[in-house]
């Protein structure tokens, strides 16, 4: 028995090291992911005080005020006015000020930091001859379990899109099941698309247990439609399906089928928003995270659940994923292979 056990075991080894590329992933990526994130979220500590200043461009001016050179707090440029109400209505931002005309603040009366945040601006206003006026906006703290369902949800269908559709496919290839469809009349699109529409029906049904499961237990907030929240999480499951078929449309082995589905899964679950907002991250990351399909669901069921949007609000966000979902599909088809070999 030990015997056969060590063969079994040696023969294994042999077999990854004898795939070059599985082993070149398994070896690249965590080198990669590190340095990734290091030169990403690296530098100081986080201050205590998070300040938006509304303006137009992107380049903050210190010397436009005497707040903008104190110490420990973190001044986060925003050029929307409405998204400075919201994450001010949040508790996300801790002030919101306006140094161009009209000089203007905004503080949430229930916020603890904003109180003290406040107290710094009319500190340093004192230094200056011009007034500045105050404006409220109230609003609840949003929680950190509202916030981050979604992003647990989404991850969870993406795995399940992913690895889901993927490792069967190419199981299917490897023992000469593709190879016997493939005498049949069954074409490469009509498979996909059955492959497609099967494990959506299974994540759909998986999904909804788990949210209303969640809102029963935990109560969590619902502002918006839930026809709405739906349609984004059937286009989203659609949109990572037909990605995750797009990667086993050609792979031959488990090993790289899986290190070619992490290469996509693990920058979504770190740059789409899952555990962290993006906010206040440079421009080009968050440049980049709007390339992934997840950072579009997670944006779209965030503004349902949390601000109430409706259909039309996150039409573009819906028009991009099945954009994306027929160039994965078209793809996947094209490039299907039948025989492992």
């Amino acid at each position: 028995m030990l015997k056969r056990i060590l063969a079994i075991f040696r023969a294994r080894n042999i077999e990854f090291v004898r795939d070059r590329s599985s082993m070149s992933w398994n070896i690249i990526l965590p080198v990669v992911l590190m340095f990734g994130l290091s030169f990403i979220f690296g530098g100081p500590e986080r201050p205590e005080y998070r300040v938006g200043v509304l303006q137009a461009g992107e380049e903050l001016d210190k010397d436009q005020h005497p707040f903008l050179a104190m110490r420990y707090i973190q001044f986060v440029v925003i050029n929307d006015e409405a998204a400075g109400f919201r994450r001010i209505a949040r508790h996300q931002l801790d002030l919101l000020v306006q140094f161009d005309e009209p000089r203007s603040y905004w503080v949430n009366p229930d916020s603890s930091k904003g109180y003290f945040a406040e107290l710094a601006l009319l500190q340093s206003e004192n230094a200056v001859s011009h007034g500045i006026r105050k404006a409220q906006i109230t609003g609840d703290a949003v929680r950190y379990v509202d916030w981050v369902l979604p992003g647990i949800l989404g991850m969870n269908m993406m795995f399940s899109c992913l690895f889901g559709v993927g490792y069967v496919i190419v199981r299917y290839r490897k023992n000469g099941f593709l190879k016997r469809l493939r005498a049949t009349p069954v074409r490469a699109i009509e498979f996909v698309i059955a492959q497609v529409a099967s494990r959506l029906l299974l994540i759909m049904l998986i999904t909804s247990f788990v949210y209303i499961g969640t809102k029963y237990f935990l109560d969590t907030r619902m502002e918006g439609s839930y026809v709405a929240l739906f349609l984004v999480a059937l286009v989203g499951a659609v949109a990572l399906l037909s990605m995750g078929l797009l990667v086993a449309a050609r792979a031959t082995s488990e090993e790289l089928a899986g290190g070619l589905l992490n290469l996509f899964t693990w920058p979504m679950m770190l740059l789409s928003g899952v555990w962290f907002p993006l906010d206040d991250a440079d421009v080009w990351v968050r440049q980049v995270a709007n390339i992934f399909p997840l950072t579009h669901v997670l944006d779209s069921a965030r503004a349902v659940m949390l601000d109430g949007a409706t259909l039309i609000d996150v039409a573009p966000a819906l028009v991009s994923l099945l954009l994306l979902s027929v160039i994965f599909l078209s793809m996947g088809a094209a490039m299907f292979r039948w025989r492992p070999t």
